[in-house]
């Protein structure tokens, strides 16, 4: 990764030696400009007076975890950057799990432990390969969809008017 040292990143996670294991990963691959929150409340307060440029949070903390910390960055009135990259750290794979941080519109995960590959992978994911971000009546946030599948012809398939691309 070049020039990392220029994007600023937000971790946040309720327990201190996963933030400090995050954040010495980070620190290892260059990364300068890190700054920890210790729940979700805390992080939003951060981002009002700190812009991150990626955001790295824990899925369950207490006032506010990382699912609801999602659906506040993408939703919330006078969001600092709805468009913010985040990327969800869990224990746990599960589908349920899954589906609940990609439909809060969550842009990368990494499964617990935490290693230097699947950080190095997420980070690569949304600062070389941003998805596009699309508006429906009940979701914002990246492009669920993975894969375009140019023979599906089903009732779900999307037409062009319905993908809102928007450029960070």
């Amino acid at each position: 990764m070049s020039n990392v040292n220029n994007l600023s990143i937000l971790v946040a996670d309720d327990n201190a030696h996963m933030r400090a294991i995050v954040v010495a990963v980070l620190r290892s691959l260059g990364f300068e400009k890190v700054r920890e929150a210790r729940n979700g409340a805390e992080a939003l307060g951060l981002l009002r007076e700190w812009p991150a440029d990626v955001a790295i949070v824990d899925f369950r903390m207490d006032p506010v975890d990382g699912v609801e910390f999602t659906r506040l960055v993408r939703n919330a009135e006078g969001s600092a950057n709805p468009y913010l990259p985040i990327i969800m750290l869990t224990g746990y794979a599960d589908r349920t799990r899954v589906l609940e941080a990609r439909d809060a519109g969550v842009t990368e995960l990494i499964v617990k432990p935490v290693t230097p590959q699947a950080v190095i992978g997420r980070l690569n994911a949304v600062i070389y390969h941003p998805r596009p971000f699309i508006r429906s009546t009940d979701y914002f946030g990246p492009c669920r969809r993975r894969t375009a599948n140019p023979n599906y012809k089903g009732p779900e398939r999307r037409t062009a008017g319905e993908v809102l691309r928007i450029s960070a």
